[in-house]
């Protein structure tokens, strides 16, 4: 099964990608169950690094292509969930709590990331201008993957305030993230994008 997945792959470059969304996801699952407020709105901290995910995933298929994007999600799924499980359960979380995160982390990542794949590429392959496909794809996958997060991990919970709330959570963090993601990491984004195709070009070079 590993073998099919890595097909074609730089398998060392995709562990390295992996373990980087591992990373993020992480701390961003350990950072979700602090809470602060934002003109009455209740807003997670999670919203301000779980988008890097996003931009990780759209780095690697403009530059490595969606085979390599699709290796580094399937590789990091198990993963993700389990150490989001245990970084929530050394926070002090019951079991139960601990499980709900990691799964919720585990299935949001799987499922939003796996359209960012397809839509990112799709956009791109329509569209010439750069920031089209990572705008759209990010804007995508935040919804559905803040959603499916929530619901899983809070929805008809022990968390009183959660269990009844986290539809308004997730809303706020969508849009939280949404903004953080077009004002502060989309132009991030294009400048090492810019960075990373000026070294690959300087590599092609060397190598002629």
């Amino acid at each position: 099964m590993l073998d099919k997945i890595l097909n074609g792959v730089d398998r060392a470059l995709a562990f390295k990608l992996m373990l980087a969304h591992v990373l993020i996801i992480a701390v961003s699952n350990y950072i979700v169950q602090f809470k602060f407020s934002v003109f009455g709105a209740p807003l997670a901290w999670a919203a301000f690094t779980f988008p890097l995910v996003v931009v990780l995933t759209d780095l690697t298929v403009r530059l490595l292509g969606k085979e390599t994007g699709r290796a580094v999600i399937a590789l990091a799924f198990i993963p993700a969930i389990i150490v989001s499980m245990v970084v929530v359960k050394l926070g002090g979380a019951p079991d139960s709590v601990a499980f709900r995160i990691g799964l919720g982390s585990g299935m949001a990542y799987f499922i939003s990331n796996l359209l960012d794949v397809y839509v990112f590429q799709y956009i791109r392959e329509k569209y010439s201008t750069w920031w089209y496909a990572p705008t759209i794809s990010a804007v995508a996958s935040t919804f559905i993957d803040t959603y499916v997060f929530f619901f899983t991990a809070f929805a008809y919970g022990a968390n009183e305030f959660m269990a009844a709330n986290w539809h308004v959570v997730a809303t706020n963090n969508s849009i939280s993230k949404i903004i953080v993601s077009l004002v502060v990491i989309l132009p991030a984004y294009g400048l090492l994008l810019s960075h990373l195709q000026n070294k690959l070009v300087k590599q092609e070079e060397q190598q002629v």
